[in-house]
């Protein structure tokens, strides 16, 4: 089964899903489990969350499963400390977990793809209305 994960370029945060999902688990209600978002503020944020580096560092992980950053590094020909800065910003966004994995951290995609909501003309949150 294929994991999605969603990405929207969103200006503004709307919590009223999640606030309707906490207020049926408080009464009590199941509810079904919805995909994953991830909202990015604006338009320059996501270019530099999705540059070529990293989108080869998130295919790298995907496809090799490496066993530490180090060897992530190996396998797309960079120097670590390079890819530890790259993969520490993808984590800090929920795009990579890092799993203790003795002294080394592995590095760990749970989806197979993403799904990208992007607004174009006034409905991008860069655009101002005129």
């Amino acid at each position: 089964m294929t994991q999605t994960l969603h990405v929207r370029i969103n200006s503004s945060s709307d919590r009223s899903d999640l606030e309707d999902t906490l207020a049926a688990l408080d009464a009590g209600e199941s509810v079904d489990p919805k995909p994953s978002t991830l909202s990015v503020e604006d338009l320059e944020t996501f270019g530099r969350i999705f540059r070529p580096t990293n989108l080869e560092l998130l295919e790298a992980i995907a496809d090799h499963e490496p066993d530490s950053i180090r060897e992530l590094a190996r396998i797309v020909g960079r120097h670590p400390p390079e890819v530890t800065e790259n993969v520490t910003e993808l984590a800090d966004y929920g795009l990579v977990e890092l799993e203790q994995n003795g002294r080394a951290k592995r590095p760990v995609v749970w989806y197979d793809e993403i799904d990208i909501d992007l607004p174009i003309g006034q409905h991008s949150p860069d655009v101002a209305p005129a």
